[in-house]
């Protein structure tokens, strides 16, 4: 315990922590008794009771699907018996014969049987039944079961009375057999399968799209932008605050009170007058991020600055150090590097307000294609953005971090030329406040 690990253990801890999650997540996806609750239909099927249409890539639970069957089945013998004259008259029409010839449309267009404007082309599905019936034509992805090859051979008989051809006038109207429901156990469809994520990430960013609309690079732009904008201005704003408020009382007494009382209420709940002030393209956007991240900045800031060694402050005293010299050459120089780790945390904290943010007003970046290919269920599409978003925190947060080095290189030693104009730029920021302020305290 307490050794420090070599470089390469921890480059292979690093693989390890996001290969495990993959790992976990491929065993729910492709290991059969694992889980998968739900089946995915691989023919399209109207229920018994006429209520709805199933399409292939449906996901209906386990359970759900064998009761399917079994209703589908059942209204199959009620139709062999009208046929064997065992029954009442028949209760079908040319009509509704003609839509059970779309049951297999989806099918004959994957296997490239018919053309994708071919589905509700009577003349063109008549045919494929036959080849179905015939053996001349064999469905291979997915492949028909036993029970719904003999479903073909017996509804081709039927068609088959009037001629091999189609002619809506010696169409039959005798009830025709309804194909049992297929399909394969699945993950339920808000959980898609690691491979289809992959591949569904690869399209949006590749797909042409229409004139108007944003491309999916123009998206994450403009979602990284409002991100950074927001948190700019938080910084701006918290930074002089924290530190003033965590080196002297006044500040503190004055500022943090209301801080702590304001980091209490959701930001959300201001998206209303954020837009009356703002309006609804992106300014509201980034005030969100502004609000949900820039009080606790100022909290945070003040108990980092709070931590300061004491005897640093106690030697410049002894030195004469005044209360500015105190501030600007004591205090910041020595919080500046945990300052930095702070905004580290606090950028991952303005991230996690993104999809909120986007969402107010007129819905934008990368949270309006989540948005909306979630409210069709397209979660296939919804997951790479999800992880694009998180690849996006999580590098820019590596970078962060090897900048740290550089940038705070002293144990003792001075800090270089670049550091130095660091400290200058961050200090700029609480000395023009105090001038200000003190300005108007004159005046």
């Amino acid at each position: 315990m307490g050794r420090e690990l070599t470089g390469s253990r921890r480059t292979l801890l690093t693989g390890l922590s996001f290969l495990l999650p993959l790992v976990l997540w491929s065993i729910v996806s492709y290991v059969p008794f694992i889980w998968h609750s739900d089946m995915k239909l691989s023919l399209p099927v109207t229920r018994a009771d006429s209520t709805s249409v199933y399409v292939p890539g449906d996901h209906v639970g386990r359970d759900f699907f064998e009761e399917f069957q079994e209703a589908i089945r059942t209204e199959n013998t009620a139709v062999a018996a009208v046929i064997a004259g065992e029954a009442s008259e028949p209760t079908s029409s040319k009509r509704a014969n003609l839509k059970q010839l779309r049951q297999i449309a989806a099918l004959a267009v994957d296997h490239g049987w018919i053309a994708s404007d071919e589905e509700r082309d009577a003349t063109a599905l008549f045919a494929v039944w036959g080849e179905l019936a015939s053996g001349r034509l064999i469905a291979t992805d997915p492949e028909l079961s036993e029970e719904n090859i003999a479903l073909v051979k017996k509804n081709w008989a039927l068609l088959s009375v009037g001629g091999e051809t189609y002619d809506k006038d010696t169409f039959t109207d005798v009830p025709l057999y309804k194909l049992v429901p297929q399909g394969r156990l699945a993950n339920p469809d808000y959980l898609p399968e690691p491979h289809r994520a992959f591949l569904s990430g690869i399209q949006a960013f590749t797909k042409p799209v229409d004139d108007g609309q944003p491309t999916m690079a123009d998206r994450t732009a403009h979602s990284v932008r409002i991100v950074f904008s927001g948190f700019l201005i938080s910084c701006v704003i918290g930074i002089p605050l924290g530190v003033l408020c965590g080196s002297i009382s006044f500040f503190s007494k004055l500022v943090e009170p209301f801080v702590d009382f304001f980091r209490y209420m959701p930001a959300p709940t201001f998206s209303t007058v954020l837009v009356a002030i703002l309006a609804v393209n992106d300014g509201p956007k980034v005030a969100m991020i502004v609000l949900g991240t820039v009080f606790q900045m100022v909290l945070v800031l003040a108990k980092t600055t709070r931590l300061l060694d004491r005897s640093l402050l106690e030697a410049a005293q002894t030195l004469g150090a005044t209360q500015k010299q105190l501030l600007f050459k004591v205090t910041l120089p020595g919080i500046l590097p945990n300052i930095y780790n702070d905004m580290r945390i606090l950028l991952g904290w303005a991230w996690t307000w993104l999809v909120i943010a986007e969402l107010i007003g007129v819905k934008s970046g990368l949270t309006e294609f989540i948005e909306t290919q979630g409210r069709w269920r397209n979660f296939d599409n919804v997951y790479p953005v999800i992880i694009l978003i998180g690849l996006i925190g999580y590098f820019t947060d590596q970078v962060l971090a090897w900048l740290h080095r550089p940038l705070f290189p002293w144990l003792g030693a001075p800090p270089s030329p670049f550091t130095q104009s660091v400290i200058k730029l961050v200090t700029w920021i609480p000395r023009w406040f105090m001038n200000a302020a003190r300005s108007r305290v004159s005046s």
